[in-house]
C-alpha cells in the first residue's frame, strides 16, 4: 500500500515523523512517499501517483488528469479545511474519496482575527510605524476609534470559525451581526444568545468591523465587489481570514484609496503565493497583510497531522464511517455534513 503525500514546499509540515507514525500504526508496512511539489514536476508527480492507493495534500489541484494518472487512488486526504481544489465531480466519477480536515483551528483562527481586530481598531500598526520609522511619539499620531464595546461587528459566514468569533466579540461586549443563509438551526441556536442573524444588506450598511469566515463556493467566488465596499456605510475595518477568491482585490485596493474602508486585516490574498514586492496592499500603516497564518499554532499543526492522516487509515482499512470528514465517498454520493 502506497500513500503520497505533497505540496508545494511552503506549504509542506517542517517535518513528517508524526504523519508516517499515524499512517504507519494504522497500515502496517506501507510505503510513505514525500513529494516536494511544483508546477513545472506534475509530469513527475502524476507518475508518483500511478500506483499509489492515498493522496495526501493542501493545495495542489487534484483534477481529472490526476484521477486518470493514478488507477489505483482510493482516497485524497485533504489537510486543510478548504478543498476547493478539488474536482469533486471527477473524484466521484473515479470512485475516490475525499475527505478534507473539518476541525483542527477554530480557535486559532478565531483568536487571530480577534488580534487583527484590536489591532486594526487601536492604530497598532500605524504607531508602530511612527514609533520605530519615523521615531515620532505623538499618541494623536493615528485618528482614534470608539470603544469595541460601542461598535458593531458583522461576519459572514456563521461556520465553526464564525461562531468562535462571535462568542469572543460578545465576551468584548461588541453587538454581533451575521450572514449566513445556510446555517443551520441547530447551530444558530448555540450562538443566538450573542448574535443576531441578518441579511448581507443589514450587515453591510450596520457593522463597524466586517469579518469574512465563509467557505468559498460558487456563489461567494468574488463576493466582495465594488458595489459590496459602496454598500458599507459605516466606512468599516474589513477582515479575511477565509478565502482570497472571495474578494476583487482591486476592489478592496479602491475602497482603501477611496476612504470606503478605514483598514483592512487579510490573511489570504488573490493567490496564495503572491508578488508580495508588488502588492499594492502592502506597506500600508492601516493594512495587516499576514502569509495565511491564523491557523499556525503547535496545538494546530499536531492535530491537523494526526486527523488528516488517521482520515487515511480509517478509510483504506475499512471504516469511512470513522473518517472525520467525507465530502465524496464513493459508498454514499457526495456530502458536505
Amino acid at each position: 500500500m502506497k500513500i503520497v503525500i505533497a505540496d508545494y514546499p511552503e506549504s509542506m509540515m517542517p517535518n513528517h515523523q508524526l504523519e508516517k507514525q499515524v499512517l504507519t500504526a494504522g497500515l502496517p508496512g506501507c510505503q510513505v512517499v514525500i513529494f516536494s511539489y511544483d508546477d513545472d514536476q506534475r509530469a513527475a508527480f502524476l507518475r508518483e501517483l500511478h500506483d499509489a492507493d492515498a493522496l495526501l495534500t493542501a493545495f495542489i489541484k487534484v483534477d481529472e488528469a490526476v484521477f486518470n494518472a493514478a488507477p489505483q487512488l482510493k482516497v485524497v486526504s485533504i489537510n486543510a479545511t478548504g478543498y476547493d481544489n478539488v474536482d469533486l465531480r471527477a473524484a466521484k466519477r473515479h470512485g475516490v474519496a475525499v475527505c478534507p480536515v473539518g476541525e483542527y483551528c477554530t480557535e486559532d483562527v478565531a483568536e487571530f482575527t480577534i488580534t487583527t481586530m484590536l489591532a486594526l481598531v487601536r492604530n497598532l500598526k500605524a504607531y508602530l510605524t511612527a514609533v520605530d520609522q519615523r521615531h515620532e511619539w505623538r499618541y494623536d499620531y493615528a485618528q482614534p476609534n470608539r470603544r469595541l464595546s460601542n461598535m458593531t461587528l458583522g461576519i459572514f459566514g456563521l461556520g465553526k470559525i464564525g461562531r468562535a468569533v462571535a462568542k469572543k466579540a460578545a465576551v468584548l461586549k461588541m453587538t454581533v451581526l451575521a450572514c449566513d443563509p445556510y446555517i443551520s438551526q441547530t447551530h444558530y441556536a448555540s450562538v443566538a444568545d450573542v448574535v443576531k442573524l441578518v441579511t448581507a444588506d443589514e450587515l453591510l450598511a450596520n457593522a463597524d468591523v466586517i469579518t469574512n469566515h465563509m467557505n468559498l463556493n460558487d456563489s461567494n467566488y468574488h463576493y466582495f465587489t465594488s458595489a459590496r465596499f459602496q454598500q458599507m456605510v459605516n466606512h468599516p475595518y474589513f477582515i479575511n481570514m477565509a478565502r482570497g477568491a472571495e474578494v476583487v482585490e482591486q476592489a478592496l485596493v479602491a475602497a482603501l484609496d477611496q476612504g470606503q474602508i478605514r483598514g483592512a486585516a487579510l490573511d489570504v490574498l488573490a493567490t496564495e503565493f503572491p508578488d508580495l514586492a508588488h502588492n499594492p496592499l502592502v506597506g500600508r500603516e492601516n493594512v495587516l497583510v499576514t502569509p495565511h497564518t491564523a491557523f499556525y499554532s503547535t496545538d494546530s499543526l499536531t492535530t491537523l497531522q494526526r486527523i488528516s492522516c488517521q482520515n487515511i487509515v480509517d478509510y483504506l482499512t475499512g471504516h469511512p464511517d470513522q473518517v472525520f470528514k467525507l465530502v465524496v465517498n464513493p459508498q454514499g454520493g457526495t456530502s458536505n455534513d
